[in-house]
């Protein structure tokens, strides 16, 4: 019968890296280097070594050399060596102990309950789903996809993300035109740290410092809008000099919630055309909605002047690091010179695997299943506060994955320390306002409500509206 790998790794021994240095014969040179080997700890007790002669050819040394070295190990009982076991490191030959190391600092305990927004609820991650489109995609999968990848995308995704984005979005463009990259950071990264645009950038009012960071370090001056119940205050830009680029989450304002205006997104398109300006719009949760008609994509009115940026963070899971970049035809290649000649973010498996998840309809299954249980927790929500916290007022509810809570003025702070007392982590508003913003400050929470697996959800609004504060 054929020896199996495993049989004939095992009657070989291990593989070894020996430092043959020093005076003396080749056999007290190899002796000394094995009795280190051990006393270092790199040979544990047990190991088996590899047979004399294999060893010998290993290291260009005569078999009789190593068979003296073995033996002289063997009589100081460093080693042991049994008929049909072979030669091993002894039992007794332990390692001493390590020096002792500073003690690391304990990382603080994870919350009990955690209401922070910007992530899906992770135990609903499509997993049998996911690993039958891996396992057909490996399968379809031709060579060129185990080797460099493509920086633009694997041409299989762009292709399904093109079809999705057009049916869903309201997105037109064609593959040639999508880049993929690991989300919108990292297409901030590639748009303002690679050069291919410049600041001063319009921003909302309200978004994530961690964007905001990332355009400091690329020395891009940040220019807030007002904003108020309509979205963000478009119209101000014909009155900002120097701005040619506008940062916008159209679909849904982060953080405050609602979509922008009609009148405003036909302001800000018309704004780009006339000064040929560039909008990036940040599709972050499009395709969560409840109350309301669909939006669609900004994109699909300009698609000259709009960079369309998704990613399935919200919609799969943030571990996958798989996003897009819809670009206007004359900004694809400087993103790709920025890239480099080689992905080197994106796992082309990965990209495979989505493409076949959204070209056989589980991604729309799954959007669809997920939508009626975030659809649920929305409205428990909003029941816990209508019950224990009439006061407070959720807004921004009609699509997403998160609410703000508006709170009696000057509260937001207190309930903020009085969540973390009760073990439940969430956000004060103000967290999310841009420094330099003129639009009057509000005290609110935002929740994230997709966050927390499902049976721990009630137990999460149960302490929750016993942080708000009492009714005036």
């Amino acid at each position: 019968m054929v020896e199996s790998w495993v049989n004939l790794a095992e009657r070989i021994g291990a593989d070894l890296h020996l430092e043959l240095s020093g005076a003396g014969s080749r056999r007290t040179v190899l002796a000394r280097a094995l009795r280190e080997a051990v006393r270092a700890g790199r040979l544990a007790p047990g190991t088996r070594l590899p047979p004399y002669r294999s060893l010998a050819a290993d290291l260009g040394l005569a078999r009789n050399t190593v068979a003296d070295a073995y033996a002289e190990l063997i009589a100081e009982g460093w080693l042991t060596a049994r008929q049909g076991s072979g030669t091993r490191v002894a039992s007794r030959a332990e390692p001493p102990r390590p020096a002792r190391v500073p003690k690391r600092v304990p990382r603080s305990a994870a919350p009990e309950h955690n209401l922070r927004q910007g992530q899906p609820d992770a135990s609903a991650f499509p997993r049998a789903a996911w690993l039958a489109a891996s396992r057909r995609a490996l399968t379809a999968a031709p060579n060129d996809a185990f080797g460099p990848g493509d920086p633009q995308g694997r041409i299989e995704l762009r292709h399904a993300l093109a079809d999705y984005l057009a049916r869903v979005r309201g997105v037109r463009s064609t593959a040639d035109r999508i880049v993929i990259c690991s989300g919108f950071a990292h297409a901030l990264r590639l748009l303002f740290g690679g050069r291919v645009l410049r600041g001063p950038l319009a921003v909302e009012s309200y978004g994530l410092a961690f964007h905001r960071a990332i355009l400091d370090a690329a020395s891009v001056r940040t220019i807030p809008l007002g904003l108020d119940e309509r979205g963000s205050r478009t119209e101000e830009l014909a009155h900002t000099k120097g701005v040619r680029a506008v940062l916008l989450t159209p679909a849904h304002q982060f953080p405050t919630g609602g979509p922008l205006h009609p009148v405003r997104r036909t302001a800000v398109v018309d704004w780009a055309g006339v000064r040929d300006g560039l909008i990036l719009e940040d599709d972050y949760d499009g395709e969560f909605r409840y109350d309301r008609e669909p939006v669609g994509a900004l994109q699909g009115l300009d698609p000259d002047h709009v960079v369309y940026v998704g990613s399935v963070s919200k919609s799969l899971s943030p571990a996958l690091r798989l996003g897009w970049m819809v670009l206007p035809g004359h900004l694809v290649d400087p993103v790709l010179a920025v890239k480099g000649e080689r992905e080197a973010w994106a796992s082309a498996l990965d990209q495979l695997t989505l493409a076949d998840f959204i070209a056989s309809g589980r991604y729309d299954r799954h959007i669809r299943r997920m939508r009626q249980r975030y659809r649920q927790r929305r409205n428990l929500l909003v029941d816990t506060l209508a019950e224990h916290a009439p006061h407070v007022t959720a807004t921004g509810i009609a699509a997403g994955l998160h609410s703000v809570l508006r709170l009696p003025p000057g509260t937001e702070r207190s309930t903020v320390n009085a969540a973390a007392w009760l073990g439940i982590a969430v956000d004060g508003l103000a967290t999310f306002r841009h420094p330099q913003a003129t639009t009057p400050a509000e005290d609110a929470l935002v929740v994230g409500y997709a966050t927390p697996p499902d049976h721990a959800y009630r137990a999460a609004l149960d302490a929750l509206h016993r942080a708000l504060p009492p009714q005036p």
